[in-house]
């Protein structure tokens, strides 16, 4: 017996491809928003630069 049943058109069950297509259609506005406020991003650079250098005392008493 054949399975006579067709596609189902753009049936997405995980709905990743939905998902998708409303982040790259969503409006420039909020994209340029977001790229202004540069507060994540500092702390992102500060929080780095404390675990290098961390790091790198750790490493000097290690070898002391």
């Amino acid at each position: 017996m054949a399975n006579t049943q067709g596609p189902q058109g753009n049936n997405d069950p995980a709905g990743s491809t939905q998902m998708f297509r409303a982040f790259v259609d969503e409006p420039q506005g909020r994209q340029q928003a977001a790229a202004a406020s540069s507060g994540p991003r500092v702390g992102v650079i500060v929080g780095v630069v404390v675990a290098v250098a961390v790091v790198a005392a750790v490493i000097w008493l290690a070898l002391k």
